[in-house]
């Protein structure tokens, strides 16, 4: 048989070259486009963070404000942190807080994100778009509702204690104070978080159940498996990332609550102090600001928050390429 594949020539005393065509030059296009949004966040964040940084190893107060140059102490602001009792108590209430809250959030969030999947279409985007208002409503506003809510004079949450019977819940709620000590105020303030923070885990836990299809769903009812089962076998692992994104966003928010524990508990009870609060009241809480001592305490707070993501970030990782 005739090999009829036509024959490729080479052009006489013309050599084939090794060399690799020249690579494409970047197009600037893309980056011009988002320069000015890098710009905007160089200013906005990076820039306050560099100079929080630079502080933090400085004394300045009111003589430096009033124009004179501030005074490099070193490490000093940082021992005196580090060497506070208080600091140390403003960590534990802001590590317990954020467990709790990050915990209850998710739950809360996922079993409703799980409910408004089962509804129709129409309900689930009405129910859906309703618990979205919690979500947009500002933590001043939030703040300011919990604090009626669990106030001593007219509280909602008060008068309907007392309505109920005295060997339920005890006597005497009419003037009870929520906001006295540490466990009550942050009983509040977890509420008031919680209700604020699971809409966004429940839509998006939505959002992620809706691209999961639902021949998986068929196929595990045949085969017998229960809703918990179901979950931890098969939602759970589709929605792995998203919850991920969740788990890490959560921390980051509930690490550095200060807007609702500022109006809630205010700045005379200490011992409901938080970081983000602690450093506050160094900064600006007196007569003689310390904003040597608040951008340490800041900067403290940010690196926490570094380590606690970035270990979180790499277990999951892991976790994920020992499947």
């Amino acid at each position: 048989m005739l090999d009829t594949a036509p024959a490729v020539r080479k052009a006489p005393g013309r050599k084939s070259s090794g060399r690799a065509r020249p690579r494409r030059r970047p197009r600037l296009g893309p980056y011009l486009l988002i320069a000015p949004t890098v710009l905007v966040i160089a200013v906005l964040m990076f820039w306050p963070m560099i100079q929080i940084g630079i502080m933090s190893f400085q004394k300045v107060g009111n003589r430096q404000l009033r124009g004179e140059p501030a005074e490099s102490v070193g490490t000093e602001n940082f021992d005196k942190i580090l060497n506070d009792p208080f600091f140390w108590q403003t960590l534990r209430h802001t590590v317990l807080f954020a467990v709790v809250a990050v915990s209850l959030t998710l739950v809360v969030g996922t079993l409703v994100g799980l409910l408004l999947h089962r509804l129709g279409k129409r309900m689930s985007g009405f129910v859906a778009g309703g618990v979205m208002v919690a979500w947009a409503t500002p933590p001043v506003t939030a703040a300011i509702i919990f604090s009626w809510l669990f106030g001593t004079t007219g509280g909602l949450v008060n008068w309907c204690l007392d309505l109920l019977p005295d060997f339920l819940v005890g006597g005497g709620w009419s003037d009870y104070n929520w906001f006295a000590t540490p466990l009550s105020t942050y009983t509040v303030l977890t509420v008031c978080v919680v209700w604020q923070a699971c809409p966004f885990v429940a839509v998006s836990v939505l959002a992620g159940l809706k691209s999961v299809p639902g021949e998986l769903y068929e196929a595990a009812r045949v085969d017998g498996s229960g809703p918990w089962r179901t979950f931890w076998s098969l939602t759970y692992p589709m929605l792995k990332p998203i919850f991920l994104v969740l788990v890490v966003m959560s921390i980051i928010w509930d690490f550095k609550v200060f807007t609702q524990l500022f109006i809630m508990s205010g700045m005379a009870n200490r011992d409901s102090f938080n970081l983000s609060l602690y450093g506050y009241s160094e900064a600006f809480g007196s007569l003689n600001p310390k904003l040597g001592m608040g951008s340490a305490i800041a900067l403290v707070l940010t690196i926490i928050l570094l380590i606690v993501t970035a270990l979180y970030v790499r277990v999951m990782v892991r976790q994920g390429e020992t499947k």
